[in-house]
């Protein structure tokens, strides 16, 4: 049973009545990013449910009930959209039909972001193909198709190099992406690239980015719409994921007011709810171009729980539950960095210099609840405001602290 029958998610102030708990909340995924979700709606007075096959799973443990199940399990994600008032992920791998099904059934299930918009950022290709024919500026970019039988992938003719292949479907955290620097690399290009058995592939223009930069946009059922600052995002080579994020971005103010414009120019154009993190590319020569974007709280914007008035967790809760957004003001500078399990270490998380960490002024530290670590596996995060108003001192702080903290485990070292 739904908790409140009363709730509106266009509410206005003449609604401003609510039953306790607030709102029944559903959430597809159980990790990291669901985890912070939950303990920003329990703060707010909100009930929570987890969908997610791993039983006590990071959002589970601070969520009010799991339901355990796969993402694309149909009777599962039917329990818990019907149980909810309103139905959000922290993955975006899940059934879209099943849900597309659900919002159009009498009376209505609300799910935030749409299922339809949700089965456009799925598409890494149809996401890029939705932006750049509405004015949004991307990567060039091409269909890579397979000829008949063989499942041979044809090149373009006029492939330049370097380049990048992408998965269409299925990739995250760097799974399905792959540089191509010349021609040999396409012999070994098909199988690394397969992430599902229907994953096709396209390419796109290799950009010799100056910085990776983000945006986290918030944007209610209203259409009211809030930005973060631009961010800079510093990447692990070894495995293609996020390893440092600095708030703000250190680029000129016509760089960074550029990339709010077209950040919510997309969210818009999608007619998302919620919230999105916009991933860009800065050019040598000036240009923003969008890379992707997710449709949900991002990695880009874990800084924002000390350092924003507003968090992206609590602001994702306004957000699709119809609330007044919260201020995005930064309260400091800061610098976010990932606890990233160690290359070789599996098991039982053991998390070296903890003490150490917490005597630093302005650290705060987050661990996700994962019951096991592996290589480059996401198990928490540091952000460490800039109190002393120079960044770049913090950045080396940072960097300082990534040398001594550490995520092996207690057994099964591989």
């Amino acid at each position: 049973m739904k908790v409140n029958v009363n709730w509106n998610g266009n509410r206005n102030v003449n609604q401003d009545c609510f039953q306790y708990p607030l709102i029944s909340i559903g959430i597809i995924g159980g990790g990291q990013l669901g985890r912070m979700m939950v303990q920003k709606a329990k703060k707010m007075g909100f009930y929570v449910t987890i969908l997610d096959p791993t039983p006590d799973s990071p959002a589970a443990q601070v969520a009010d009930e799991q339901i355990l199940g796969d993402f694309y399990d149909a009777n599962k994600l039917r329990e818990l959209v019907k149980k909810s008032e309103v139905t959000t992920y922290d993955i975006e791998h899940t059934n879209t039909e099943v849900l597309k099904e659900l919002v159009n059934e009498v009376p209505g299930n609300t799910i935030y972001p749409s299922p339809y918009l949700l089965e456009i950022i799925q598409d890494k290709f149809k996401q890029k193909d939705t932006l750049s024919r509405s004015g949004i500026p991307v990567p060039k970019y091409e269909k890579v198709e397979e000829s008949d039988g063989d499942g041979q992938l044809l090149y373009p003719d006029n492939l330049r190099f370097p380049c990048v292949q992408k998965a269409r479907k299925g990739g995250y955290d760097g799974r399905g992406v792959i540089v191509l620097k010349d021609k040999n690399d396409l012999e070994n290009c098909a199988n690394a690239i397969t992430i599902t058995a229907d994953s096709d592939s396209f390419i796109e223009e290799f950009i010799d980015f100056e910085k990776e930069l983000a945006v986290i946009v918030a944007r209610n059922p209203g259409g009211e719409v809030r930005t973060y600052p631009v961010v800079e995002m510093v990447f692990d080579e070894r495995a293609n994921i996020c390893d440092m994020v600095i708030a703000p971005a250190r680029i000129e103010e016509e760089i960074a007011e550029q990339a709010k414009e077209i950040a919510v120019k997309s969210i818009e154009i999608l007619d998302g709810v919620g919230v999105f993190g916009v991933e860009m590319f800065l050019t040598a020569d000036g240009r923003v171009l969008v890379n992707e974007i997710a449709p949900r709280p991002h990695n880009s914007g874990h800084y924002t729980i000390e350092a924003c008035v507003t968090c992206q967790f609590e602001q994702h809760i306004r957000a699709i539950s119809g609330l007044p957004l919260g201020s995005t003001e930064l309260l400091s500078p800061a610098v976010m960095i990932n606890l990233l399990g160690c290359e070789g270490y599996a098991g039982r998380p053991l998390i070296e210099g903890v003490y150490k960490a917490h005597s630093i002024p302005g650290l705060s530290f987050h661990l996700y609840g994962k019951a096991r670590t592996r290589p480059f596996r996401k198990m928490g995060h540091v952000t460490i405001l800039d109190l002393d108003e120079n960044l770049e001192e913090t950045i080396e702080k940072a960097k300082a602290v990534k040398k001594f903290l550490k995520v092996k485990a207690e057994e099964d070292n591989i």
